[in-house]
């Protein structure tokens, strides 16, 4: 993207797909692609410079609409603070009800808008649903035939409850929205070997 810059203010963002007119001179769109930065800087255009120094990861956080500014001879695009998504649930309170605002199928404590650790959790439950789901004909053969569940098979299943219960301690124990980030945070060690603080659910070879 580029700007156009009259007087020290940006006054028209241009996405160089059509020439333009600046006063009573025409240009084509090749500026954009052929005139180099210099050139177009002479006709008061500027190449957009994005800054994402402050955006951090949307799982977590919400980011600022970007703000335009021009200075020392540039045009940067910039964000600014990223606020937190809130990793508890908030819930409807006696001010809620007060006001008016609490809805009918509501009431005072009952949750308002989930935090990450609820959305959280529930994918985990999800992920472990689904891996012992691979097994469940095991349990119901079992139940129909009589015919004895593998010890591997087993084995397999039990970890997977054992991973998920470790898993949703671990995402309630977190104290705040970093420390959730940090616990889905992969890291490269020495070796080589990725890995995350968070424990992840086994799955079957």
């Amino acid at each position: 993207m580029f700007a156009l810059v009259e007087s020290g203010s940006i006054i028209k963002f241009l996405n160089g797909n059509k020439g333009i007119q600046i006063g009573d001179l025409k240009y084509p769109r090749a500026i954009y692609t052929l005139w180099t930065e210099a050139e177009r800087n002479a006709i008061n255009i500027y190449a957009v410079e994005y800054d994402d120094s402050n955006k951090k990861d949307e799982r977590w956080y919400i980011n600022t609409n970007q703000s335009y500014a021009f200075g020392s001879g540039k045009v940067t695009a910039t964000y600014g603070t990223a606020t937190a998504k809130a990793h508890a649930d908030t819930t409807w309170s006696q001010d809620d009800e007060d006001n008016g605002d609490l809805p009918d199928d509501k009431s005072v404590g009952d949750v308002k808008v989930e935090g990450l650790k609820t959305t959280l959790i529930r994918t985990v439950k999800a992920q472990a649903a689904g891996e012992l789901a691979k097994t469940d004909w095991y349990i119901t053969r079992k139940s129909e035939k009589n015919t004895a569940i593998p010890s591997a098979i087993t084995t397999h299943r039990n970890l997977v409850r054992s991973r998920q219960a470790a898993m949703e301690t671990a995402i309630t124990n977190a104290s705040d929205t970093p420390a959730l980030e940090t616990l889905y945070t992969y890291t490269e060690d020495s070796d080589g070997v990725v890995s995350r603080p968070l424990p992840e659910i086994p799955t079957l070879d």
